[in-house]
């Protein structure tokens, strides 16, 4: 027995410095198969995202007018597409104000012309008798009075003021006619046949159907993500933008352009406002239905492109900026990431990782750094 004693001291003693290498700080032991933590893996690959820019905002006419009465006078006739909701072409005739006062108007300046040449023509006549006599006597440099040149003068100004009140009673005749200044659609309406105008009066409020407009308030944190001209004179590109919204049920879109941005930050929100158009935006086709005026839509703006970043699922990522990602061992590594964008499905990470690595994506209630785990989706493929 003594002599076996010192071979069960030295077992002992090479058992527990085993122990103490396999156990020693930082390093965990093996864990059984069937309880390490289950987890779902994507492997990641660089890609060439592009960021579009979410926005939203209600669709409004590019052009939207009061059709304003410039002289007085009964309305005598209405287009009878002056009601809520009519369409009218540009040059139609919308209200016509009794044209009868400014027609004796014109009568009355076209006497006063009349008269202001007969005028003019006897002054010139005199003018020239008044000159021949005077060199008839031969007296040197004759005076303007003499000759009859204020009387001239003020012949030719009654002339001038008379053609001048002709054209203008003839303008006011021509405003009897308010015609649309475009093609469009009727507002509202504000008077009736038979009423009475004062110069000034709304008749209706019309506006142009041909373009309509979209103001989207863009927060200063995701400009960089558009590619934007430097103002609005310049000849770059501005980026396409897709309207949604849901009419009678059906998800609706309309692709349109962004035209220009405001010259200025909103006081309140600290957005900058870009303003899209869309052409014939009331054009009903195949699955299209109209644009209308006071409709509230969604907007995707076409953004940048990165290229050499990876996407990830939200639930990658923690509350520190970290993924959890398995190494070759099977075991968790906490990595710090640098994050370009956070969006609603998916996590663009811009450094942090490297092609082909295994990031978890599924919930783990306590992890570990070093601990292992068990990959449930081997067949993991990259992610899109």
């Amino acid at each position: 027995m003594k002599a076996l004693l010192p071979i069960a001291v030295l077992l002992g003693a090479v058992g527990a410095a085993w122990a103490m290498i396999e156990l020693r700080p930082g390093m965990l032991p093996q864990a059984d198969k069937s309880t390490r933590p289950m987890v779902e893996i994507v492997r990641v690959k660089p890609q060439t995202v592009r960021l579009n820019v979410m926005s939203q905002g209600v669709v409004t006419p590019r052009e939207e007018i009061d059709l304003i009465a410039e002289v007085s006078g009964k309305i005598v006739e209405l287009h009878p597409a002056l009601v809520s909701g009519g369409y009218f072409e540009a040059g139609d005739l919308l209200v016509m104000i009794d044209p009868r006062d400014y027609d004796f108007a014109i009568v009355a300046a076209q006497a006063n012309i009349a008269e202001a040449k007969r005028v003019l023509i006897n002054e010139k006549a005199l003018a020239e008798q008044a000159q021949s006599e005077w060199l008839a006597l031969g007296q040197g440099e004759a005076s303007d009075l003499a000759l009859r040149k204020p009387q001239l003068a003020e012949a030719e100004a009654k002339l001038s003021a008379a053609e001048a009140d002709l054209a203008k009673a003839k303008l006011n005749r021509s405003r009897c006619e308010l015609r649309a200044p475009f093609s469009g659609r009727v507002l509202s309406k504000q008077a009736g046949r038979g009423q009475y105008l004062s110069a000034g009066s709304a008749v209706a409020r019309i506006y142009a159907n041909d373009v309509a407009e979209i103001r989207l308030p863009i927060g200063i944190d995701q400009l960089a993500f558009l590619d934007l001209p430097r103002n609005n004179r310049s000849k770059h590109r501005w980026p396409n933008v897709t309207l949604r919204a849901e009419v009678g049920g059906r998800l609706q879109h309309w692709q349109g352009r962004i035209v220009r941005s405001e010259a200025a930050l909103d006081g309140s929100s600290g957005q900058l406002f870009l303003v899209a158009q869309v052409d014939r935006p009331e054009w009903e086709g195949p699955g299209r239905a109209p644009l209308l005026s006071g409709l509230f839509v969604q907007a995707e703006i076409e953004g940048v492109t990165r290229e050499k970043v990876f996407t990830l699922p939200p639930a990658a990522l923690n509350s520190l900026q970290q993924v959890k990602v398995v190494n070759g061992e099977r075991r968790l590594e906490f990595r710090k990431i640098e994050v370009l964008r956070h969006e609603t499905d998916r996590v663009i990470v811009r450094a942090g990782l490297h092609a082909g690595e295994s990031v978890v994506i599924s919930e783990m209630p306590m992890p570990v750094a070093g601990m292992q785990v068990v990959i449930t989706n081997t067949q993991a493929v990259e992610n899109p």
